[in-house]
């Protein structure tokens, strides 16, 4: 069991470091995307930062399915964030609307909260942490760079389908958790400690509110790019 000094403490010395090497990161992906946008380096730095999050995410998932670190509440890789960096992946090779799409959604939303608020019990140099943060960043790093850097913003067509396909994963994840009285996504219960969902009323009120919350959000990140394809064709 952790002791209270090993564990990892949000808005100490240490997360703030890390919350600024992310902006920095985050506006270095962006100007590069901006100097590559419509140039064959865009294509070969989409396909290198690819490879690498894949080797950055492949590895830790595994490990966490390894005797020695599996736990059933946390281990498998049912979280949104764990399909984030898959639809990232995705997105960074093809360029494809649907997948830049999922990783804008679910990176500039929930995966930057996990930065922001993280839900980490590891200590530097835990593999949990060590995975938990470079998946964080590359994932929204790959978010800014397709979108603001490249400009590939999302239409309303491809929020339908975010909404689509996150939907289907919360009653699958729903269903999973109440088979193996796990928790993911806290779709079944709230965290153990205070959060804000304490603030959205009893489940499954809370559950609905966050998710018209989520909805809301989404539809008001993709409207500027809706707005400025339309006034760019007038």
């Amino acid at each position: 069991m952790l002791l209270a000094a090993d564990r990892f403490a949000t808005f100490s010395g240490e997360h703030l470091l890390l919350l600024g090497l992310f902006v920095v990161g985050a506006v270095a992906v962006v100007l590069a995307g901006r100097r590559q946008r419509g140039t064959p380096a865009a294509r070969r730095f989409s396909r290198v930062y690819a490879v690498v999050l894949a080797c950055v995410t492949v590895p830790s998932q595994v490990f966490q399915l390894t005797p020695g670190d599996f736990d059933l509440g946390s281990s498998l890789p049912l979280q949104l964030c764990d399909l984030a960096w898959v639809a990232a992946v995705w997105a960074l090779w093809t360029h494809d609307r649907v997948p830049v799409a999922l990783t804008y959604f679910w990176g500039l939303t929930l995966t930057v909260q996990g930065i922001i608020t993280p839900s980490l019990a590891q200590a530097f140099p835990h593999p949990r942490y060590l995975a938990f943060w470079a998946m964080h960043f590359l994932v929204v790093w790959a978010a800014l760079y397709l979108t603001f850097g490249l400009g590939l913003g999302p239409r309303w067509r491809e929020y339908r389908i975010t909404v689509a396909v996150t939907l289907v994963w919360a009653v699958l994840v729903f269903a999973i958790n109440s088979v193996l009285d796990v928790n993911y996504g806290y779709l079944n219960d709230k965290p153990g400690s205070a959060s804000l969902l304490d603030l959205l009323g009893p489940w499954p009120a809370y559950v609905l509110a966050g998710l018209a919350i989520l909805l809301a959000g989404w539809a008001l990140i993709t409207w500027p790019w809706v707005g400025v394809r339309g006034r760019r064709a007038g």
